[in-house]
């Protein structure tokens, strides 16, 4: 009872963190295992408590969103991980088996043909009302052909393109999105529709609950009825006892390859009258049935632990251990998470460790088979070698870099130097960036361009999961291309408070690329170029008198070759007004006005008679700007048609 009692409360936690907030606080695979055990004492004991996930659906809710009971409740499905529990189920009937898509289930009202209500699963009986959000849904049918009223029920799901997208756009490591679902669920409860919108959230129906005035007889003429209705729908097959093997192993290499997540298949009688005549549990429909892929696990002898800095500061183990194969892909490292962990598997070189990939992705250790139980801390960070200590964070103990200007926590500087606008160095992404820095193969930004001389980074490289030697090649030819630079990215990269791209261009032209000299103007010389105040030319100089700074560029001038360049000092755009309408590729607006009052010009937030010209890629657009400027006669041109002006100018 004493442990009934423990996974109940362990479970409710882990379902609540899930359904609620959107995160997970353990694997499927550690759920699933402990649900079977909960399960498994209860048929022993014969005793099952009231708050046991077994017999409760979902969980309590807790957002601002308004709440509304479900006309048909929405029960969950029992499990399987067994294919012969599968074919016992189907046993000689046929059935559907469909693909169980990982997002948030949300059950749609429509009537007179019009989306009516969008009403979250919640605990199965009552859900959250996110009609205007569903509205935003990328994919689905506000008005249907159908005019009566139509329930149906679907995942909301984000693709792995489409997530992988948002998490670019996020600079901060600690802050990108976990996995799909989390995303899905979070922006499908949001009470701003626009996020659910730029989320790209899709809907996939996978069942009709009911049509007014309207019968079938088997499954898949439901779901082609709402195919025709215009609704995308999970892929399903129609199986038998003789196909279900054949269409299992189908669906296990589709949803490998497929962009949308999934966690594995449903299994439902083809013949509904059958079905609903099987009824209910408390919990379970009898007439389907979830199926789960078993983790493929793979036995294997770790090598050893590497040490990771983060950019929070926290230095995560990493267990490195003999390549196996798991889930069709080449596998060797897998993270730890924490020093609790690392002791609580008692993980040493040489132990024979299992491992699988969570979800069929993420790579983890499950067991230590032999636990050598001896892992040497280490007493410094891998990525700067200032001192490391162990701290407790809510019971659980890392191990965390003091240094506050450790490398690993600067990633935003590191991805300036090296960004198109920067150095320019394809490649070298932010995820390459923290692994590169994380394990001490980048100190300072010098080191980049020494990674090819040391045979010791190049084998450490080869070892990194997703990498191999026509990566480390095509890296190595990236940072040689670009040893060839100007004064104006080196000092845009360089990441000077209020120097951006236009700025540095103005400097470079202004005092040529002698990148001594840039080091030492002084704020009177500064200010001479068009565009430079006082707090822009006192923050140049403060960066330059740092002698941390200094230290770091002058070790990337030993490896760089600055483009010869004579300081210049005519405003090739003097007297001209330029107005601005539409996307530009230049960067931002601030930017392109810096750079255009850096040569001289002025920009103008309105066109008048005395605008020379309006910058407008998209000359046939109807925005107000390019309306007024067709009326005054003022010439509307391209960015491509504006600096090839400039360079004209510049060449008189």
């Amino acid at each position: 009872m004493d442990r009934m009692k423990e996974l109940v409360s362990i479970l409710n936690e882990a379902a609540l963190s899930y359904y609620r907030d959107s995160k997970e606080i353990m694997s499927n695979f550690e759920y699933d295992k402990l649900y079977d055990e909960l399960k498994s004492l209860e048929e022993d004991m014969g005793i099952t408590l009231s708050n046991s996930p077994t017999v409760r659906v979902g969980s309590e809710m807790l957002s601002a969103l308004p709440k509304e009971a479900h006309k048909i409740p929405l029960l969950s499905l029992n499990k399987t991980k067994k294919p012969e529990e599968l074919l016992s189920f189907l046993s000689d009937k046929e059935g559907l088996l469909s693909v169980k898509l990982d997002g948030l289930t949300v059950a749609l009202t429509y009537d007179k043909g019009e989306l009516l209500k969008a009403v979250t699963r919640g605990n199965g009986e009552t859900g959250e009302v996110i009609t205007e959000n569903a509205k935003a849904f990328m994919n689905l049918p506000l008005r249907i052909p159908f005019k009566k009223e139509l329930l149906l029920r679907g995942e909301a799901v984000i693709s792995y393109s489409d997530f992988e997208s948002i998490n670019e756009k996020i600079g901060d490591i600690d802050a990108k999105y976990k996995n799909p679902r989390n995303l899905a669920s979070g922006s499908v409860r949001q009470l701003n529709p626009q996020i659910t919108r730029d989320r790209m959230v899709n809907f996939y129906g996978f069942s009709l609950a009911s049509a007014e005035g309207r019968s079938f007889s088997k499954r898949s003429e439901q779901l082609l009825f709402l195919k025709d209705q215009g609704f995308s729908l999970a892929e399903f097959k129609i199986v038998n006892k003789d196909s279900l093997e054949e269409e299992l192993a189908y669906f296990h290499h589709m949803v490998t390859e497929s962009d949308l997540p999934s966690d594995g298949l449903v299994l439902g009688f083809e013949d509904l009258e059958y079905g609903r005549s099987l009824g209910a549990t408390s919990k379970f429909p009898k007439d389907a049935i979830a199926f789960k892929w078993e983790d493929e696990v793979a036995t294997t002898h770790l090598k050893e632990i590497i040490w990771n800095a983060s950019r929070t500061g926290l230095i995560n183990p990493i267990a490195s251990f003999e390549p196996v194969e798991l889930e069709g892909t080449t596998v060797k490292r897998a993270s730890v998470h924490n020093v609790s962990i690392l002791r609580e598997l008692g993980l040493s070189k040489g132990d024979e460790i299992t491992v699988y990939k969570a979800n069929m992705i993420i790579p983890q250790v499950l067991d230590n088979l032999t636990r050598g139980g001896h892992v040497e801390i280490p007493e410094s960070c891998p990525s700067c070698s200032h001192k490391a200590v162990l701290k407790k964070d809510k019971d659980v103990e890392v191990l965390i870099c003091i240094n506050p200007h450790c490398p690993a926590k600067e990633i935003k500087s590191y991805e300036l130097l090296t960004s198109r606008a920067g150095l320019n160095i394809e490649g070298l992404s932010e995820a390459t960036l923290i692994k590169l820095i994380g394990e001490g193969l980048i100190h300072k930004p010098k080191d980049i361009f020494t990674l090819a001389k040391d045979s010791v980074k190049k084998d450490k490289f080869l070892d990194m999961e997703g990498f191999g030697e026509k990566s480390w090649n095509n890296l190595v030819e990236n940072i040689e291309k670009s040893r060839n630079t100007t004064a104006s990215r080196l000092l845009y990269s360089l990441g000077i408070s209020g120097i951006g791209s236009a700025n540095a261009k103005v400097i470079a032209n202004k005092f040529g690329s002698d990148f001594a000299r840039l080091m030492k103007l002084t704020e009177e010389e500064l200010k001479e170029a068009e565009g430079i105040g006082d707090i822009l030319a006192e923050g140049y100089v403060e960066f330059f008198k740092d002698e941390g700074n200094r230290n770091k560029v002058e070790g990337l001038l030993e490896e760089l070759i600055i483009e010869r360049k004579e300081a210049e000092g005519h405003e090739v755009l003097k007297g001209i007004s330029l107005a601005v309408t539409g996307n530009l590729s230049f960067g931002s607006r601030d930017e392109f006005k810096e750079y255009v009052e850096g040569l001289g010009g002025k920009v103008v937030s309105a066109v008048s008679k005395n605008t020379d010209y309006l910058v407008n890629n998209d000359s046939s657009s109807l925005s107000s700007k390019n309306v007024k400027a067709r009326e005054l006669g003022v010439k509307v041109i391209t960015e491509e048609d504006f600096l090839n002006i400039v360079n004209e100018m510049t060449k008189e």
